[in-house]
């Protein structure tokens, strides 16, 4: 594929920046212009816009099904609490999400030429010294079909691993909603795992609340 052929773009987003719980998720999505007319006939939004209950993880997979067998090409990164609190705790939260994004894209092999639209002004804005078409905006998600594509991915992919959390804590603490964000459901989990195990549980950041916008060079 011509990546100076604009008919080809890739889009970048994250989920789960904020959350007490899990990891976060990065994803790249490329599309062409029948992907583009294909995911926008099929509904591709914003991730966050579909909520967070049992119907909303349903018509995210559903999508993230679509938006794979669609896509000219994709790549999902998943980054661990450990790794978000090594990076948070020293206010390089924004430098790890770039370099997850830049990680995602030399996967794909994509060179300097390409059209990339990252979600996120502030934090991706320093990558255009590797790609000078890159355009970093805000609510990304709006500006380009494939950044919500990617948004949905990264999305369905966070929605698996806390499956996979929440799962593995409901025989003895019951459900855990809200996908890990700081809400009752949450702090109810975390205060009766550290009163009956004395710690925290691994899938808690430890740098929840601290400094994450220090910008550091890419």
């Amino acid at each position: 594929m011509s990546e100076r052929d604009d008919a080809i773009v890739y889009g970048v987003d994250e989920a789960g920046r904020g959350p007490l719980l899990g990891p976060m998720t990065l994803a790249v999505v490329a599309l062409d212009r029948a992907g583009v007319a294909k995911l926008t006939e099929l509904g591709v939004q914003d991730s966050k816009r579909f909520g967070s209950d049992v119907r909303a993880r349903a018509r995210r997979r559903e999508l993230a099904e679509a938006i794979e067998e669609v896509a000219i090409a994709h790549r999902c990164a998943v980054v661990s609490v450990d790794e978000i609190d090594r990076h948070a705790f020293r206010g390089q939260l924004n430098h790890l999400e770039r370099q997850t994004a830049r990680g995602l894209l030399a996967a794909l092999e994509v060179g300097p030429a390409a059209r990339i639209i990252c979600d996120g002004a502030r934090i991706f804005a320093p990558l255009t010294r590797v790609y000078p078409r890159l355009a970093a905006v805000n609510k990304g998600e709006d500006a380009h079909v494939a950044v919500a594509a990617a948004s949905v991915l990264a999305k369905h992919a966070r929605d698996e691993a806390f499956a996979a959390i929440a799962a593995k804590y409901a025989p003895e603490f019951g459900p855990i909603t809200g996908g890990g964000y700081l809400n009752a459901a949450t702090r109810r989990f975390v205060d009766a795992y550290e009163a009956r195990h004395g710690a925290l549980p691994p899938e808690a950041r430890k740098s929840w609340g601290a400094p994450k916008q220090l910008e550091l060079p890419s």
